[in-house]
Protein backbone atom coordinates (compact mmCIF):
# COMPACT_ATOMS: atom_id res chain seq x y z
CA UNK A 1 0.00 0.00 0.00
CA UNK A 2 3.21 2.36 -0.41
CA UNK A 3 1.74 4.33 -3.28
CA UNK A 4 -1.51 4.97 -2.00
CA UNK A 5 -2.74 8.20 -0.85
CA UNK A 6 -2.35 8.27 3.14
CA UNK A 7 -5.80 8.70 4.29
CA UNK A 8 -6.94 6.13 1.39
CA UNK A 9 -4.38 3.72 3.05
CA UNK A 10 -5.62 4.56 6.13
CA UNK A 11 -8.94 3.52 4.97
CA UNK A 12 -8.06 0.24 3.25
CA UNK A 13 -5.96 -0.60 6.60
CA UNK A 14 -9.49 0.12 8.79
CA UNK A 15 -11.50 -2.12 6.75
CA UNK A 16 -9.12 -5.50 6.67
CA UNK A 17 -9.92 -6.73 9.76
CA UNK A 18 -13.74 -6.50 8.83
CA UNK A 19 -13.43 -8.04 5.14
CA UNK A 20 -10.39 -9.89 5.31
CA UNK A 21 -10.14 -11.42 8.41
CA UNK A 22 -14.05 -11.99 9.22
CA UNK A 23 -15.09 -11.83 5.43
CA UNK A 24 -12.67 -13.91 4.29
CA UNK A 25 -12.22 -12.15 1.09
CA UNK A 26 -11.14 -13.50 -1.83
CA UNK A 27 -9.78 -12.19 -5.27
CA UNK A 28 -9.90 -12.94 -8.75
CA UNK A 29 -9.07 -11.36 -12.07
CA UNK A 30 -6.30 -8.50 -10.43
CA UNK A 31 -4.67 -9.23 -13.78
CA UNK A 32 -6.89 -7.61 -15.64
CA UNK A 33 -6.16 -4.24 -14.08
CA UNK A 34 -3.72 -2.33 -15.34
CA UNK A 35 -1.22 -0.49 -13.21
CA UNK A 36 -1.14 2.41 -14.57
CA UNK A 37 -3.01 4.96 -17.05
CA UNK A 38 -6.55 6.02 -16.99
CA UNK A 39 -9.34 3.15 -16.37
CA UNK A 40 -13.11 2.88 -15.98
CA UNK A 41 -14.36 0.22 -13.74
CA UNK A 42 -17.37 -0.93 -13.26
CA UNK A 43 -19.26 -2.98 -10.79
CA UNK A 44 -22.72 -3.89 -8.97
CA UNK A 45 -23.81 -2.46 -5.66
CA UNK A 46 -25.58 -4.17 -3.15
CA UNK A 47 -23.75 -3.42 0.05
CA UNK A 48 -21.91 -0.20 1.88
CA UNK A 49 -19.14 -2.50 2.14
CA UNK A 50 -18.61 -3.14 -1.99
CA UNK A 51 -16.96 0.42 -2.26
CA UNK A 52 -14.41 -0.92 0.54
CA UNK A 53 -13.88 -4.36 -0.76
CA UNK A 54 -13.52 -3.57 -4.31
CA UNK A 55 -10.80 -0.46 -3.41
CA UNK A 56 -9.21 -3.17 -0.56
CA UNK A 57 -8.81 -6.00 -3.55
CA UNK A 58 -7.49 -3.04 -5.92
CA UNK A 59 -4.75 -2.28 -3.60
CA UNK A 60 -1.81 -4.39 -4.72
CA UNK A 61 -2.23 -2.54 -7.80
CA UNK A 62 -3.59 1.00 -7.51
CA UNK A 63 -6.38 2.88 -5.99
CA UNK A 64 -9.59 3.61 -7.33
CA UNK A 65 -11.26 6.82 -6.92
CA UNK A 66 -15.15 6.63 -7.08
CA UNK A 67 -17.83 8.39 -8.24
CA UNK A 68 -19.78 8.52 -5.05
CA UNK A 69 -23.13 10.20 -3.39
CA UNK A 70 -22.90 13.83 -2.57
CA UNK A 71 -24.68 12.84 0.76
CA UNK A 72 -21.95 11.50 2.28
CA UNK A 73 -19.93 14.72 2.16
CA UNK A 74 -22.96 16.60 4.91
CA UNK A 75 -20.48 14.68 7.28
CA UNK A 76 -17.41 17.33 7.77
CA UNK A 77 -14.95 14.67 8.58
CA UNK A 78 -16.29 11.62 6.68
CA UNK A 79 -16.15 14.17 3.48
CA UNK A 80 -12.14 14.72 4.66
CA UNK A 81 -11.60 11.85 4.27
CA UNK A 82 -13.12 11.47 0.58
CA UNK A 83 -11.51 14.02 -0.49
CA UNK A 84 -8.00 12.59 1.04
CA UNK A 85 -8.99 9.52 -1.02
CA UNK A 86 -9.49 11.44 -4.01
CA UNK A 87 -13.09 10.43 -4.02
CA UNK A 88 -15.34 12.53 -6.26
CA UNK A 89 -18.67 13.67 -5.12
CA UNK A 90 -22.42 13.35 -7.37
CA UNK A 91 -25.83 14.25 -7.15
CA UNK A 92 -27.24 11.05 -8.34
CA UNK A 93 -30.37 10.95 -10.84
CA UNK A 94 -29.41 14.62 -11.42
CA UNK A 95 -27.50 14.45 -14.37
CA UNK A 96 -24.47 16.20 -12.24
CA UNK A 97 -22.37 17.60 -15.23
CA UNK A 98 -19.67 19.14 -12.44
CA UNK A 99 -19.34 15.74 -10.83
CA UNK A 100 -18.51 14.06 -14.53
CA UNK A 101 -16.44 16.69 -15.35
CA UNK A 102 -14.54 15.95 -12.68
CA UNK A 103 -14.10 12.87 -13.62
CA UNK A 104 -13.31 13.03 -16.94
CA UNK A 105 -10.43 15.43 -15.78
CA UNK A 106 -9.01 12.34 -13.33
CA UNK A 107 -9.07 9.67 -16.40
CA UNK A 108 -7.32 12.04 -18.74
CA UNK A 109 -5.00 12.24 -15.75
CA UNK A 110 -4.43 8.33 -15.72
CA UNK A 111 -6.34 7.59 -12.96
CA UNK A 112 -8.67 4.91 -11.96
CA UNK A 113 -13.00 5.59 -11.89
CA UNK A 114 -15.03 3.59 -10.63
CA UNK A 115 -18.78 3.90 -11.85
CA UNK A 116 -21.82 1.74 -9.80
CA UNK A 117 -23.60 1.51 -13.02
CA UNK A 118 -27.18 0.69 -11.10
CA UNK A 119 -26.47 4.35 -8.90
CA UNK A 120 -27.18 2.86 -5.68
CA UNK A 121 -27.41 -0.03 -3.73
CA UNK A 122 -29.78 -2.77 -5.01
CA UNK A 123 -31.86 -3.74 -2.32
CA UNK A 124 -33.09 -6.88 -4.03
CA UNK A 125 -34.55 -4.92 -6.71
CA UNK A 126 -33.54 -4.56 -10.45
CA UNK A 127 -32.36 -1.58 -11.14
CA UNK A 128 -31.94 -0.07 -14.68
CA UNK A 129 -28.35 1.27 -15.90
CA UNK A 130 -27.31 4.68 -15.83
CA UNK A 131 -25.36 6.14 -18.59
CA UNK A 132 -22.91 7.90 -16.50
CA UNK A 133 -19.92 5.15 -17.31
CA UNK A 134 -21.20 5.10 -21.18
CA UNK A 135 -20.64 9.16 -21.12
CA UNK A 136 -16.85 9.11 -19.45
CA UNK A 137 -16.22 5.81 -21.78
CA UNK A 138 -17.21 8.27 -24.66
CA UNK A 139 -15.16 10.87 -23.46
CA UNK A 140 -12.21 8.80 -23.16
CA UNK A 141 -12.51 6.38 -25.37
CA UNK A 142 -8.55 5.58 -24.39
CA UNK A 143 -9.54 4.46 -20.73
CA UNK A 144 -9.81 0.73 -21.24
CA UNK A 145 -13.18 -0.82 -19.45
CA UNK A 146 -12.64 -3.49 -16.68
CA UNK A 147 -15.94 -5.29 -15.13
CA UNK A 148 -15.61 -6.11 -11.47
CA UNK A 149 -18.58 -7.93 -9.69
CA UNK A 150 -18.58 -8.54 -5.35
CA UNK A 151 -20.57 -10.92 -3.53
CA UNK A 152 -20.87 -11.84 -0.24
CA UNK A 153 -20.32 -8.07 1.46
CA UNK A 154 -24.43 -8.24 2.29
CA UNK A 155 -23.55 -11.16 4.93
CA UNK A 156 -21.25 -8.92 6.99
CA UNK A 157 -23.79 -7.95 9.59
CA UNK A 158 -24.59 -11.70 9.54
CA UNK A 159 -23.17 -12.45 12.93
CA UNK A 160 -22.08 -15.35 14.15
CA UNK A 161 -22.10 -16.80 10.58
CA UNK A 162 -18.97 -15.17 8.87
CA UNK A 163 -19.61 -14.05 5.03
CA UNK A 164 -17.41 -15.23 2.51
CA UNK A 165 -16.51 -12.04 0.12
CA UNK A 166 -15.52 -12.26 -3.16
CA UNK A 167 -14.36 -9.96 -5.27
CA UNK A 168 -13.60 -10.86 -8.81
CA UNK A 169 -12.38 -8.25 -12.13
CA UNK A 170 -12.68 -9.51 -15.38
CA UNK A 171 -13.14 -7.96 -19.04
CA UNK A 172 -15.94 -7.03 -20.67
CA UNK A 173 -16.49 -9.70 -23.36
CA UNK A 174 -17.51 -7.15 -26.29
CA UNK A 175 -15.14 -4.66 -25.33
CA UNK A 176 -15.33 -1.15 -24.67
CA UNK A 177 -17.97 1.49 -26.17
CA UNK A 178 -18.81 0.52 -29.61
CA UNK A 179 -19.25 3.05 -32.46
CA UNK A 180 -22.46 2.42 -32.70
CA UNK A 181 -23.23 1.62 -29.36
CA UNK A 182 -25.31 4.60 -27.01
CA UNK A 183 -23.76 5.62 -23.57
CA UNK A 184 -27.04 3.87 -21.85
CA UNK A 185 -26.43 0.57 -23.87
CA UNK A 186 -22.65 0.19 -22.63
CA UNK A 187 -23.76 0.55 -19.34
CA UNK A 188 -26.80 -1.65 -20.27
CA UNK A 189 -24.28 -4.44 -21.26
CA UNK A 190 -21.63 -4.49 -19.02
CA UNK A 191 -24.04 -4.92 -15.82
CA UNK A 192 -26.12 -7.82 -17.44
CA UNK A 193 -22.56 -9.31 -17.68
CA UNK A 194 -21.73 -8.08 -13.84
CA UNK A 195 -25.47 -9.58 -13.24
CA UNK A 196 -24.04 -12.96 -14.25
CA UNK A 197 -21.48 -13.19 -11.83
CA UNK A 198 -23.13 -11.82 -9.45
CA UNK A 199 -26.62 -12.13 -9.14
CA UNK A 200 -29.03 -9.73 -6.96
CA UNK A 201 -29.30 -10.60 -2.90
CA UNK A 202 -32.86 -11.23 -1.97
CA UNK A 203 -34.17 -8.12 -0.43
CA UNK A 204 -34.28 -9.61 3.30
CA UNK A 205 -30.49 -9.74 2.66
CA UNK A 206 -29.73 -6.27 2.37
CA UNK A 207 -32.30 -4.14 4.03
Amino acid sequence: MSDLPPAYRAVMLGATPVLRLWGRLEVSGLEHVPAAGPLLLAANHDSYWDPLAIGLAATPVRPIHALAKSTLWKYKPVGMVLNGMGQIPIDRGKGDVGALARAIEALRAGACIGVFPEGTRSRGRTLRARSGLGRLAGEVPEAPIVSCFVTGTVDVANFPTRPHIHVGFFRPSGGGLQPSESATRLSVRLLQEIRERAAIPGAAAVA
